[in-house]
């Protein structure tokens, strides 16, 4: 009996051996067509954006890196500008 169940357990793990196949490659070399498409689009977006223009000479001051409140694309007042 003992070799029975020995040769049926044998049997059925061949039969029921999984392969990934030709869907699996299919599935993955089409994730790595799209990851290259979008790292190609991400790089051509990265190339868009400018660096901040740096402006001010020897006499400017030193910026903190805080805006003091002013709006996105707004020109910062200068205490002359502001009203009292």
């Amino acid at each position: 009996m003992t070799l029975g169940v020995l040769a049926a357990a044998a049997s059925s793990t061949a039969s029921n051996d999984v392969e990934p196949g030709v869907l699996g490659f299919l599935v993955v070399a089409g994730i790595a067509v799209a990851l290259v498409f979008l790292l190609r689009s991400m790089n051509k977006q990265f190339r868009k954006i400018e660096p901040p223009p740096e402006d001010g000479g020897p006499d400017a001051a030193p910026d903190d890196g805080g805006d003091g409140g002013a709006q996105a694309g707004a020109p910062a007042k200068t205490p002359a500008q502001t009203p009292d």
